[in-house]
């Protein structure tokens, strides 16, 4: 989900659009980057692949002294805020390189250092060195696990390979299965990249044999400037709607009772008048910071495939507050709301529940972020097939009721 540290201008300087002034949404998910590396080579990985290459320069695991002092940061904005709690997601590179002592000296630092704010811990693998000895530990700790999984032995391994080019598919599969069986209770769910050459509902079904408690589908990252594949110019295409239709029929035939889709799930409640926990749909303020490796502060990471240091706020756990997060230009354009949103956006009729689309994704050289997103008529069809949907489930309720 993976620089220099001198000073406090934030990298993004004019590309930020200006908002007005509203009081800022604290975090409550803290990023924490465990370690830097990786023991997978995926072809479309965000932090290795993409235009930020400050990982080469960063510290291959977080020192004590660093996770000691995020612990102490993260309970401080929380109690400064009131927060009743807080979560916590051990992210790479692969956190599990850090050794089971490792994560475990992680996980008591950082809770140590938020206590008497209680934080939930959980950890984003992509399942190769997920054996017994990590699921005891995890079991232990109360520690959540998410799986990266993109589908079967082919769509997974099209991408997700090791640096020998060997396919990760069938150590991932063993993993989920120890995970799921008497460890069920830690399994959080899967992410799945979407891959157009995987047929979409063969890699639903595939993911739906574990029987995980939430499906993320996600999006490859790509710009205005740097296209994902197949993401065609032409905005009476749409190829990544179609795939996900796809999936999104056959999980509303059965009432979505085999699992949550949390993009579905979130498209439908801001359908409906609610607001969206997820970022990449809806107007709801993004409160999520990430810590690196070095202790630097940072925004989403993502930010790394729009163009070098997007991320890079200037601000570093030794010596300022995430407060002091809250305050860069960066971090108030993901909170502003429908404000934040381009012209083009905010002229849409669906724009407080596209909200236009994954900040990363709106990147244009030249423009900054102050465009919709690469994925517009993808996530304009999707949502307006869903919106159909749900009309004619109103439409049929309604005549029942007669």
């Amino acid at each position: 989900m993976p620089g220099p540290v001198g000073g406090h201008q934030p990298s993004l300087g004019a590309t930020v659009r200006s908002a007005p002034p509203r009081r800022p949404v604290p975090f409550r998910q803290f990023v924490v980057k465990l370690h830097s590396r990786c023991d997978l080579a995926c072809d479309y990985c965000y932090v290795y692949t993409m235009a930020d290459q400050r990982w080469r320069s960063r510290p291959r695991v977080m020192s004590a002294a660093t996770l000691a002092r995020t612990g102490e940061r993260i309970g401080e904005h929380a109690h400064r805020h009131g927060l009743e709690g807080v979560s916590i997601v051990l992210h790479g590179g692969e956190p599990l390189l850090s050794g089971v002592g490792g994560v475990a000296r992680a996980v008591e630092l950082l809770r140590r250092g938020a206590a008497p704010v209680p934080a939930r811990v959980s950890v984003q693998t992509n399942g190769v060195r997920l054996d017994d000895s990590f699921l005891r530990l995890f079991d232990r700790l109360d520690v959540g696990v998410s799986v990266s999984l993109d589908g079967d032995r082919t769509a997974h391994d099209r991408h997700r390979r090791g640096p020998d080019g060997q396919g990760s598919h069938d150590r991932v599969e063993a993993a989920l299965h120890r995970l799921t069986g008497s460890y069920r209770r830690l399994f959080n769910g899967l992410l799945c990249t979407v891959d157009l050459r995987n047929d979409p509902l063969t890699t639903y079904r595939s993911l739906l044999a574990h029987q995980p408690p939430v499906v993320d589908f996600l999006l490859p990252h790509g710009t205005w400037s740097a296209p994902p594949a197949g993401r065609p110019p032409d905005p009476l295409h749409a190829p990544y709607a179609d795939w996900l239709i796809a999936v999104f029929d056959e999980w509303h035939a059965d009432g979505g009772q085999q699992t949550r889709v949390r993009l579905f799930d979130e498209i439908i409640q801001l359908l409906l008048g609610g607001s969206s926990r997820l970022a990449g749909v809806g107007v709801s303020p993004v409160a999520v910071a990430v810590v690196e490796t070095d202790g630097a502060i940072e925004m989403d990471d993502t930010l790394g495939a729009a163009h070098a240091g997007a991320g890079h706020t200037g601000l570093h756990v030794d010596r300022d507050t995430f407060d002091a997060a809250l305050d860069q230009p960066g971090v108030r354009a993901q909170q502003a709301g429908v404000a934040g949103l381009s012209a083009e956006c905010r002229a849409c009729d669906l724009h407080r529940v596209c909200g236009g689309g994954l900040y990363t994704h709106r990147w244009r050289a030249g423009s900054g972020f102050d465009n919709p997103s690469v994925y517009c008529a993808d996530l304009y069809r999707l949502i307006g097939h869903i919106r159909r949907t749900l009309r004619r489930d109103v439409t049929a309720l309604r005549r029942a009721a007669r």
